[in-house]
């Protein structure tokens, strides 16, 4: 299994499938072909459904160093991925020459065709929770010391850097104001939920108002381009630092105890790239958002100390309660239903795990099994419920305002 820096980036919204990837692809390639005059990309399935939307075709001319023709490809079937994308070197007749074929795999991970998956070093021998679970029980080891064993004491110089990053993107998000660009006229929020207080309001009613208040300043951050981390993806980019911004705020936990449960989450990040798929276009929504919000309760049980057996039941308690979630964003933005989906995502991560904290003993599902049922649950969809605007939401929203706009 790979480091867990495989599973936190730091870099630019909305989508790190569709801008990560994609733009990851072009340097690549232009890195390779230098002297060409020109480029040409082709973008099939997802990409090409929600391409626009997601800005992948600024993303890639962004970093290309000569010009790139882009098309869209909607029809093309039969794909390696649901998001594949072709780039062509382009001569003085306008002929295509020395094709790449690339796949964006999600979290702003890609694989090119014909070579080896990843440069990224294989840290973990082991491969499931059970293993890992296993291995710490009989060396006496809580999942963040396992983390470290395997990674390195330096790997908490890159989690102190992830979570400076997002810090600043709750801190941003909660300063910033005004119309989400895209043209769906989503105007930001994070700062109205933030400061719309109550004189009477219950604990527990603050505590949903500014952990989705958090959750919105992200998630409208990664919507506007800004700079956030993918936890796994840009998508579900704000589960995961508005549960530990919270709770570090109400309880004092030092920043040493953050990073030490963003690395319990990672582990559960890396366990999903693994053995199933973090990719909205391959698995739907619960892919991103069911990931973030697994591993956001696995880090809130290494905040407060939970056992191994309770940080596993958090997480698979608040995976298993995304089982099926489609990706059907409007417009193929990042807007609808995404922000408001990462704040009750968000919800859910905490409540997932108070219950682990009550019930643990009494549960006959392993995260493993979760995980291995969201990849065959997201294969089983149909492809209109996978990130291409083409099904649910997406559909009979703009059917519902076809000529209003």
């Amino acid at each position: 299994m790979k480091s867990i820096k495989d599973v936190y980036k730091i870099g630019k919204g909305p989508s790190s499938s569709h801008t990560m990837g994609p733009a990851a692809a072009m340097q690549l390639y232009s890195s390779e072909h230098p002297d060409a005059l020109s480029y040409e990309v082709v973008l099939y399935g997802s990409l090409a459904s929600t391409g626009r939307g997601h800005g992948t075709d600024k993303a890639i001319v962004s970093v290309s160093p000569h010009p790139v023709n882009i098309i869209f490809d909607t029809e093309t079937a039969d794909l390696p991925h649901e998001n594949t994308m072709d780039v062509f070197s382009i001569d003085e007749k306008g002929a295509r020459y020395d094709k790449m074929r690339v796949m964006s795999i999600g979290g702003g991970d890609i694989e090119v065709e014909g070579r080896p998956s990843s440069k990224i070093e294989e840290v973990y021998p082991e491969r499931t929770f059970a293993e890992i679970a296993e291995y710490c029980m009989n060396e006496g080891l809580r999942l963040s010391d396992f983390v470290v064993m395997r990674e390195g004491e330096e790997i908490y110089d890159f989690l102190y850097t992830v979570w400076e990053t997002m810090k600043a993107s709750v801190h941003d998000g909660l300063t910033a104001s005004g119309i989400l660009p895209g043209g769906l006229g989503v105007e930001r929020k994070a700062r109205y939920l933030y400061n719309r207080r109550h004189i009477d309001e219950s604990p527990v009613t603050r505590e949903n108002r500014v952990v989705c208040s958090y959750a919105y300043a992200v998630s409208e951050q990664n919507a506007d381009n800004g700079t956030i981390v993918t936890a796994p993806t840009c998508g579900a980019c704000a589960v995961l630092p508005s549960v530990l911004k919270y709770m570090q705020e109400k309880h004092g936990f030092e920043d040493k105890q953050v990073l030490k449960a963003l690395a319990v989450a990672g582990l559960i990040g890396a366990l999903v790239k693994t053995n199933a798929s973090v990719s909205g276009a391959e698995c739907g929504c619960q892919a991103e958002v069911g990931t973030a919000c697994s591993m956001a309760s696995a880090a809130l049980g290494e905040l407060f100390e939970m056992g191994i057996d309770q940080i596993e039941y958090a997480a698979e308690i608040a995976f298993e309660h995304h089982l099926g979630l489609t990706c059907d964003p409007i417009c193929g933005l990042v807007q609808i239903p995404c922000i408001e989906r990462n704040a009750v995502a968000a919800m859910r991560a905490i409540n997932a795990m108070s219950l682990a904290n009550f019930l643990s003993g009494s549960r006959k599902i392993s995260l493993d099994l979760v995980i291995k049922t969201m990849y065959e649950t997201g294969k089983d969809l149909s492809s209109r419920y996978r990130e291409t605007s083409r099904g649910g939401l997406a559909k009979l929203y703009m059917g519902e305002n076809d000529g209003k706009n």
